[in-house]
């Protein structure tokens, strides 16, 4: 009798922008939407999203009086559950993206790239996503699309 190889359930993959991870950094709810479906979706973030939370980090710390060391700290709890895609890996869908974002905020064609390159949704708060022809999932919404994963 030939051995049967388990079907693993794949995880439906979710881009998030960088206010996304700046939100699970400051805020309680995304970082525990994060912990509670890390096993049935796959979290993703374009490089430059991560890079700039990073730079925003600090000053939004210091404006809070929130200790800024600590909240890299989050960060870097966060990124154990989210993957950031390499520029390399979605560059290839650039001219595609910036087709779809450019009347709105050009500089956000990353995101709308890994969104492309993954064909999966963004989580994001940022309007300017709305009409670029790719899936939104908003904070308060997004909970539907991790639990049917």
């Amino acid at each position: 009798m030939a051995r049967r190889t388990p079907q693993l359930k794949s995880l439906r993959p979710i881009v998030l922008d960088a206010n996304i991870l700046l939100r699970a950094v400051f805020g309680v709810q995304v970082r525990h939407l994060l912990e509670s479906h890390e096993n049935n979706a796959a979290f993703y973030t374009p490089d430059v999203c991560l890079e700039d939370a990073l730079r925003y980090i600090p000053d939004i710390a210091r404006r809070r009086g929130f200790d800024a060391t600590l909240g890299l700290a989050v960060l870097d709890q966060v990124m154990r559950i989210v993957e950031a895609a390499d520029g390399s890996l979605y560059g290839e869908f650039e001219g595609l993206a910036r087709a779809r974002i450019s009347s709105r905020d050009p500089e956000d064609w990353p995101v709308v790239a890994a969104v492309l390159m993954l064909a999966a949704p963004i989580w994001t708060e940022d309007q300017d996503f709305f009409g670029s022809g790719v899936a939104t999932w908003t904070s308060n919404r997004v909970e539907i699309y991790l639990r049917d994963s």
